[in-house]
């Protein structure tokens, strides 16, 4: 079983991250902003790893540490379930739509971390999370989890529909390269022989 927990306490956030690789997508999430929660369910369900996220955070000072440090507690655990990333397909891309709109993620599970985030936000704010949050989260994923991400919102209107088109991009993106290549179960997916 690919799993891992990861426990992140500060001054800021005390964190209790639980991964299953190999899930069929049950979750349960909190923490402390609904949106945020909504958005981590998308990715869990999607991906088919099950995920357990308890969050307690600094939210009286304001969302930044939240944001940041659950993504960062998941980001490790699912680096720390994949191990040496032996068999693992490693790449991944999907197009999200999401009525009138369209989001593509592509990602390499590299172990040199990148982000490239384009999704225009009209809106400061949906439910009580702020959109300014939302590429960081997904910048701290990207670094954490040591993966190259790629995030691009080709068309869309409604804000809602953006941020959760690229959640589920995400999802079905990682779904793929998480996934075990049966063709080439015993070897890591590099040249270089490690990732």
């Amino acid at each position: 079983m690919r799993t891992a927990e990861i426990h992140r306490n500060t001054a800021e956030t005390q964190i209790d991250v639980t991964v299953n690789l190999d899930g069929t997508g049950i979750y349960a999430v909190s923490t402390g902003i609904g949106f945020l929660d909504h958005m981590i369910e998308q990715l869990s369900r999607h991906s088919l790893i099950d995920m357990d996220v308890k969050t307690l955070g600094d939210l009286h000072v304001d969302q930044h540490h939240t944001t940041e440090d659950t993504a960062i507690a998941i980001g490790e655990a699912v680096a720390k379930a994949l191990g040496d990333k032996r068999g693992i397909s490693r790449y991944g891309t999907a197009y999200a739509p999401m009525d009138e709109t369209l989001t593509r993620v592509s990602l390499d599970i590299s172990g040199r971390p990148w982000l490239v985030f384009k999704a225009p936000f009209t809106v400061q704010r949906l439910g009580e999370w702020d959109t300014e949050m939302i590429e960081h989260w997904f910048h701290s994923f990207a670094q954490a989890a040591g993966v190259t991400l790629h995030v691009e919102n080709l068309y869309g209107s409604n804000n809602h529909h953006i941020v959760e088109s690229c959640f589920k991009g995400l999802a079905r993106a990682l779904r793929q390269a998480v996934e075990i290549d049966p063709r080439k179960a015993d070897a890591i997916p590099s040249t270089k022989g490690m990732l």
